[in-house]
């Protein structure tokens, strides 16, 4: 299995703006708190921004701010917005995909490996992470 960069810094940027909601964040300071390459996360942040996962606010005062509530965010939805497919196969869609003689059901192993994915990570919200982070700053 694979998580793409893209996915955890994606993940860990929207976790951070779900910490203080109160003001914008930078992508410096995102960057710098998380310890993730500034130009990186600046376009995954873009991505995020299309997806409507984030909103930004220019000047000098500006920034990023979730585009939707924490509890409405899920690891599904970050991941969508910026790998596209939850699993891929050589980078093609599992959905199509038939192996003849032997290898006949291997696909649909495939396909429920991807079913579970989809089923963790759509039960998973920004809230929660940021639950669990206060637990453990507080522990």
């Amino acid at each position: 299995m694979h998580i793409s960069a893209k996915a955890d810094y994606a993940a860990r940027a929207l976790v951070e703006l779900a910490c203080d909601t109160s003001r914008p964040l930078t992508c410096e300071a995102i960057a710098a708190s998380q310890g993730i390459p500034f130009r990186f996360l600046k376009s995954v942040v873009g991505e995020l921004r299309r997806a409507g996962l984030v909103r930004s606010q220019r000047g000098c005062e500006g920034g990023y701010w979730l585009g939707r509530t924490a509890e409405e965010i899920t690891l599904l939805d970050v991941v969508r917005a910026v790998d596209g497919e939850v699993i891929t196969l050589r980078g093609e869609p599992l959905a199509g995909l038939d192996y003849p003689g032997p290898a006949h059901a291997l696909p649909s192993v495939w396909r429920s490996v991807e079913e579970r994915a989809v089923e963790i990570l759509s039960g998973t919200t920004v809230a929660q992470l940021v639950r669990s982070a206060d637990r453990v700053a507080t522990a």
